[in-house]
């Protein structure tokens, strides 16, 4: 949807509330207008805010490309901003598959961001968690963001689901980026603790500091070398 010029002037300035649509899954499920973009938030998260979706945009900045992701997995869409930042800032168009089980936030997604896109985006309703057990496709490229306002479900971080996410990763050269909240002492503690389960099937895996969200990753050699 193309946002007006003048609000996206006075959106500058301050927050404009431009539609609701709670659901089952999310009770407080609306879209905003931010610094000219559409934003995607809960009661206590944002789960879309274009370009700047700073937990992937500053994690996006940080890979090192080695072969490029052909195939895209996406758990969690909210109004898609991984492929909207691949596209916009980073210029980059791949195929997507996007597991989403809330029909009121694809339905935003519909509305609000996807007739911008180029990007050929594959959009499976549906639960993440239950997609990616029967799933038998591989991907070059998983991204996992499924989130119930600020919690992730706990059966997303046991270890079975995490040798599922093995299972479907493109061997050698896939990525897989798993968001966790580490906002506060207590989420980094947690977040701390699925990391050492997250070792148990990723051995060489990491994660990368992305402002409030740490994003772990399968394999650290796909982390930019600094300094």
């Amino acid at each position: 949807m193309i946002v007006p010029t003048w609000k996206k002037y006075l959106s500058y300035l301050f927050e404009l509330h431009i539609e609701s649509a709670p659901s089952e899954f999310n009770p407080h499920l609306y879209v905003s207008l931010r610094n000219g973009r559409y934003q995607l938030s809960t009661a206590n998260a944002i789960y879309s805010y274009a370009d700047l979706y700073d937990n992937f945009s500053s994690t996006f900045k940080r890979l090192e490309w080695q072969d490029k992701p052909d195939q895209v997995l996406l758990l969690g869409f909210g109004l898609g901003s991984i492929p909207y930042m691949l596209e916009k800032k980073f210029d980059q168009l791949f195929r997507y598959t996007a597991v989403e089980i809330d029909e009121n936030v694809l339905y935003l997604a519909n509305k609000y961001t996807l007739p911008e896109l180029k990007s050929a985006i594959n959009i499976i309703a549906a639960d993440a968690f239950a997609f990616v057990q029967s799933c038998n496709e591989c991907y070059d490229m998983i991204c996992m963001d499924v989130f119930l306002d600020d919690i992730v479900p706990t059966h997303f971080e046991q270890e079975s689901f995490l040798l599922h996410l093995n299972r479907i990763l493109t061997p050698e050269k896939g990525i897989l980026l798993f968001n966790k909240l580490a906002a506060s002492k207590k989420d980094r503690e947690q977040a701390g603790q699925f990391l050492q389960r997250f070792k148990k099937v990723f051995p060489k895996g990491g994660f990368i500091n992305a402002r409030g969200n740490w994003m772990l990753i399968n394999d650290t050699r796909f982390i930019k070398k600094t300094g």
